[in-house]
């Protein structure tokens, strides 16, 4: 499900005055004087854009940065930008007005996007760093770079400028609308190309800063030209080519601020890397490099150095801690083990996307099987953080070492699965009391444990984590019970996959016990948004109350004072994997008032699902084998079945619009079809509309 602007053509034309509503709905004006004082000047703003939802939502975006007066809307009506004769027809007036009135640094970053092909997926992080990199991010004080990045980003997709991939809960990837993005590559033409570089040999090259390739060809050459006319900044590559680098090539690409050779086939970078000493990124990720030349550490400007997903590289050069520059080192998987000692001397290092644990020396003191723990207390301005290997850590005597890190904002924890044994007693012991050791600071927002092996989570998973939004637990196989979680006051995402050993879901969940002191009234995940429970296969009962305890509790308290308010932002739920689960809790029906879609896949226990009173746009069942009826979800607006050979009843889906089956619900459906048709008619008078699918859609990230 994706949210944002409308891709616009002539056939979207409004009316002026949907159009009026639009504008005052995107600026968010809700006062009724305000809005009639300002609407005659709002409807010659909406002819303006044409009548067109994206030229009008941008406008909006600009007025909603200026007082909301006729005389200040007056003056967006009188400039200039409306007329720039200049322009293709199809960017004039409106979107360019919005490039425009953009501040200076903002304009940079917009313009930078057009370096992404048209419909490109646009990745947040990838594109921070590149910002970072090419120096249009403003210092702000106490405040890292990368962070104020972040806002930049956030302050495009506020704009409409960018367009926000909806199934990422943060907004972690995103788009350009068409229109938008022509009207940067106009902008930024002479400057910025994008494609096959092959025909560059035949143009003057000599105002070209930038070059991203694109292009369906197996091998790409550069143009051959001196590096006197050759004065590329940034060199991004974006599709699947082979690639040689090689000195000849280096030698070309003196001024290089940016080299981005991601997902090539390059298998080695020659010693004359060294010679680019503008360089500030360099990203190899996914590339066939064994090795790194020891000339890496003369890049004394370098910032970023993106090596993940290597699968042969094992070792870093010793030269990598004289990267003095140095704030962000990714190595997520890829398999080094061997690395220099001495990464405290990275003093801006604050993305370390990629921390192995050991700590045993090797090559006279100077390489060691991994880093020790101790070892992250040096690094005060971290802010992504992802630790391996846990396992090998020893239990360290800096109990605070992640607690005082103020700009830590991502923590991913996780230790190795063994394949051909077990951890012992004494590996249980032991890794239960490193996580303890591990609690982050309270400004943690994304945080992520993986494959730990203790029996019990860390103490520190609780309500004390107050700035956490985004939570994963994978593969914490061992723990019999979920955390005490449902009071984290910010959490907006949680995901709980591979938690094998949990048979049931009890009220140690939302961190309530038998006999537990409790306030008269309290509200569980109070800010939940998206819940996604995979691949529990032990997991039987599911209940967020002790049915005993809530009986009594609510003799003592009035009918109209509930005692736990249970996920009462909670917008999508899916539950996938989990075959032994015999019912959904009762409370999803009853208390989740913002419920828009429920997914159940391959929860074979389950036969009814009934009694969502609240669950209001998609319902989602497939490979529920037997499940035989769906009832009384009466404000659902779309369906979707596939592989449920057992279902002979659907009924009370009052609201339904949209029936999505797939080919092996044909026979089946036949039971239930005729009647909803018959309802549809009755209540809506019109025929529902029933259509085929090959796929179910996917879980958000």
């Amino acid at each position: 499900m994706k949210i944002g602007v409308e891709h616009t053509h002539r056939v979207d034309l409004m009316p002026l005055e949907v159009g009026w509503e639009l504008l005052w709905k995107s600026m968010n004006i809700s006062e009724e004087n305000e809005l009639q004082s300002l609407r005659n000047i709002g409807i010659e703003i909406v002819r303006k854009c044409g009548c067109l939802p994206l030229a009008i939502k941008v406008t909006a975006s600009v007025l909603a940065s200026k007082d909301q007066t006729e005389n200040e809307w007056k003056k967006i009506l009188r400039k200039n930008a409306w007329y720039q004769s200049k322009l293709p027809t199809e960017i004039e007036g409106a979107l360019y007005l919005s490039y425009v009135e953009l501040p200076h640094h903002l304009k940079q970053c917009f313009l930078y996007c057009s370096l992404y092909p048209e419909g490109h997926a646009i990745d947040r992080d990838d594109l921070v760093r590149l910002w970072v990199a090419e120096g249009f991010v403003e210092e702000k004080q106490g405040q890292l770079l990368e962070d104020t990045a972040e806002e930049y980003y956030y302050e495009l997709i506020h704009r409409n400028l960018l367009q926000p991939n909806g199934s990422y809960f943060d907004h972690s990837e995103c788009k350009m609308h068409d229109l938008l993005w022509q009207l940067a590559c106009y902008l930024s033409k002479e400057e910025c190309f994008v494609g096959d570089p092959e025909p560059l040999r035949h143009t003057s090259m000599y105002k070209l800063r930038r070059i991203s390739v694109a292009t369906e060809k197996d091998m790409i050459m550069l143009p051959s030209m001196d590096k006197e006319q050759l004065k590329i900044r940034t060199f991004k590559k974006l599709s699947d080519v082979s690639f040689v680098v090689d000195h000849s090539l280096l030698k070309k690409l003196q001024n290089l601020r940016v080299f981005d050779l991601g997902g090539s086939h390059v298998r080695s970078i020659p010693s004359s890397i060294g010679s680019l000493i503008h360089l500030r990124l360099l990203d190899l990720d996914g590339t066939d490099i064994s090795c790194l030349p020891e000339s890496i550490g003369a890049l004394k400007n370098l910032q970023i150095l993106n090596l993940q997903r290597c699968a042969y590289l094992h070792s870093l050069p010793l030269a990598v801690t004289q990267l003095c520059n140095l704030r962000r080192l990714g190595l997520r998987d890829t398999p080094i083990n061997l690395v220099p000692k001495g990464i405290y001397k990275l003093k801006f290092l604050n993305d370390l996307e990629g921390f192995p644990v050991g700590g045993g020396s090797d090559n006279n003191g100077k390489t060691q099987n991994g880093w020790k723990l101790e070892e992250l207390g040096y690094l005060s301005q971290l802010r992504r953080l992802y630790v391996t290997k846990l396992e090998r850590a020893a239990p360290c005597s800096m109990d605070a070492m992640l607690k005082q890190k103020r700009y830590l904002k991502v923590l991913s924890l996780r230790c190795t699965e063994l394949r051909d044994s077990k951890y012992s007693e004494e590996d249980v012991r032991n890794i239960e009391k490193t996580f303890d050791q591990l609690f982050p600071p309270d400004n943690v927002e994304n945080l992520f444990i993986g494959g730990f092996f203790g029996r019990r989570y860390p103490t520190w998973l609780d309500a004390t984590l107050s700035s956490v939004k985004h939570l994963k637990l994978v593969d914490c196989k061992s723990c019999l019970h979920l955390p005490p979680i449902g009071k984290l006051p910010m959490l907006k995402y949680l995901r709980i996959e591979g938690a094998t050993a949990v048979t049931k879901i009890g009220p140690e969940f939302v961190g309530c016990w038998r006999g537990n002191p409790r306030p008269t009234k309290a509200v569980a995940f109070p800010k939940l948004e998206w819940l996604i429970i995979e691949d529990m296969p032990n997991l039987e009962e599911w209940s967020f109350v002790d049915v005993e305890e809530e009986a009594a509790e609510m003799q003592k308290l009035e009918a109209s004072s509930p005692f736990l308010q249970l996920l009462p932002r909670l917008k999508e739920l899916y539950l996938i994997s989990c075959p032994k689960l015999r019912a959904l809790p009762q409370q999803f029906g009853q208390e989740t008032t913002s419920l828009r879609k429920l997914q159940l896949s391959r929860t074979g226990s389950l036969k009814v699902v009934e009694n969502l009173q609240l669950l209001s746009e998609t319902r989602v069942i497939e490979s529920c084998g037997s499940l035989e009826k769906v009832s009384n979800i009466p404000q659902v607006r779309e369906l979707l079945a596939k592989d449920c050979p057992n279902l002979r009843c659907v009924e009370g889906l009052g609201s339904l619009q949209q029936l999505c089956l797939t080919e092996d619900m044909k026979k089946t459906s036949s039971w239930w079809v005729p009647g909803l048709q018959q309802q549809c008619r009755q209540l809506h008078g019109e025929d529902l509309d029933v259509y085929t699918a090959l796929e179910t859609k996917r879980t958000p990230n």
